[in-house]
């Protein structure tokens, strides 16, 4: 029987999400101690624990089959490996930071300075596609500190909240590459390893429109419904319960939460009352 083979970072700003998806998708796999590898009970993967620089070049290998890793680390590799689909967490940006008060009007500003990084291969490309020439500098770890110590005229380093490059003096300018957490898979897996990888993907897309997507009941004057009904964006036409007060109904649906908050004033005004709004462990369209 076929198995496939997932990587997913063995530690780091990914783990715990990529686990927690794992596990909500129905798979049990349970790691003991630093073991770097582990199978799944009730479901045909295996996972590998390893570092995230080194994921991408074992799908494109072939020594794993599928990863979970984040979208930066699979563009500055530039390896054989296909986006399956976006995940929506370990969300974060590369940008270009400048000391601040540095003037800037533009990514020209950027030419012939030297810009450090631990994403040349992104940064080159980045700045090639403007046409602007600047000397990179690359290097590992605590890219922020590169201006202070003469080692750069700018950076180019991931940020989440930007907390980090306003601690070491720097202003964000220029962003160059969104990225999130992706499932990757091997352009050439077997037709059994396919089937496997879009089961996987199946229980996936589940869990992830659960995520955002939340199951709403609330009652309204029958006379009511057809307006309610207009305002509320469900999967389709909402169910319709009579309640035991005549002249009155129970509408459920199902809403994305941000469309939700969007429309909750005009729902009561409507003449909504008693909406509950409660969370969903899967959606399986």
């Amino acid at each position: 029987m076929s198995v496939l083979r997932i990587a997913i970072q063995k530690s780091g700003r990914l783990t715990e999400s990529s686990r927690k998806l794992i596990a909500e998708s129905g798979i049990e796999v349970e790691q003991v101690g630093a073991q770097l590898r582990s199978a799944a009970y009730n479901f045909p993967i295996e996972l590998f624990f390893l570092r995230d620089d080194d994921i991408p070049e074992y799908v494109a290998d072939g020594v794993v089959d599928a990863a979970i890793v984040g979208l930066n680390i699979v563009k500055e590799q530039e390896v054989e490996a296909r986006v399956v689909r976006e995940l929506g967490f370990g969300r974060c940006r590369l940008s270009i930071a400048v000391p601040k008060g540095v003037a800037y009007s533009g990514v020209n500003s950027l030419e012939g300075l030297r810009i450090a990084t631990s994403y040349p291969n992104i940064l080159r490309n980045y700045l090639a596609s403007k046409k602007v020439t600047a000397e990179i500098t690359e290097i590992s770890g605590s890219v922020e500190i590169a201006p202070s110590i003469g080692l750069g005229d700018a950076v180019c380093d991931l940020v989440s909240s930007g907390s980090t490059l306003i601690s070491n003096g720097l202003v964000e300018v220029e962003p160059v590459l969104q990225s999130q957490a992706v499932l990757v898979a091997s352009p050439t897996l077997s037709p059994n390893k396919e089937e496997i990888l879009q089961k996987f993907l199946f229980r996936i897309n589940a869990v992830l429109r659960a995520r955002n997507t939340k199951y709403i009941t609330l009652n309204t004057p029958t006379e009511a419904i057809p307006e309610i009904v207009k305002l509320l964006p469900g999967m389709k036409s909402p169910s319709v319960l009579p309640l035991n007060l005549p002249g009155w109904s129970s509408l459920h649906t199902v809403v994305a939460e941000d469309e939700f908050w969007e429309i909750v004033e005009k729902l009561k005004a409507a003449g909504a009352q008693g909406i509950l709004v409660l969370p969903i462990e899967k959606v399986i369209e």
